[in-house]
């Protein structure tokens, strides 16, 4: 499995299309974790599993997303219903609830991954305006037999290789 995951682009268009051009047709899915504030039939969010997040206004996106990519349980969400700015409390009480093995959110534009009881929460930062980082990130999750693998990206493209981390099934 290989997914791209994006969050709080805050009504960037260009960016969207750009890494749906780069990376359509090498990943599973492309994944937006909210606060994109475009409107669900707008071209550059198409393809993308989409959540709204706190500053999106069209309805068409949901609160949250259970999908199942290459067998493996992901949920997504922006974040602001489950109070990740203060803790992953609340989140992780969800994503025991639903099973996920995955958990992709935003909302706090604060990159990160971590392992939690068997299940990975990563929040890929912001497109538009990071925090705790000067680089405007996205990221890429890959799990093959063996082990889990996150990597941040800035919005050039360049991996944030000192934030790369492997996780071993």
């Amino acid at each position: 499995m290989k997914v791209l995951i994006v969050s709080d682009s805050h009504g960037l268009r260009e960016e969207l299309k750009q890494l749906k051009e780069k990376y359509e047709n090498k990943v599973n899915a492309m994944i937006h974790c909210g606060d994109s504030e475009l409107m669900a039939n707008d071209e550059e969010i198409s393809g993308y599993l989409v959540v709204r997040g706190n500053c999106d206004y069209d309805r068409q996106f949901p609160l949250d997303i259970k999908e199942n990519i290459d067998g493996n349980k992901i949920f997504i969400t922006h974040g602001h219903h489950y109070n990740v700015k203060m803790t992953l409390l609340n989140l992780s009480y969800k994503a025991k609830e639903v099973g996920a093995d995955f958990v992709f959110f935003g909302h706090s534009h604060m990159l990160g991954a971590e392992m939690i009881n068997g299940t990975l929460y990563l929040n890929p930062g912001s497109l538009l305006m990071p925090r705790g980082r000067k680089e405007k990130t996205y990221a890429i999750v890959e799990k093959n037999d063996h082990s889990i693998t996150t990597k941040f990206f800035s919005d050039l493209h360049e991996e944030l290789v000192d934030l790369r981390q492997t996780f071993t099934l």
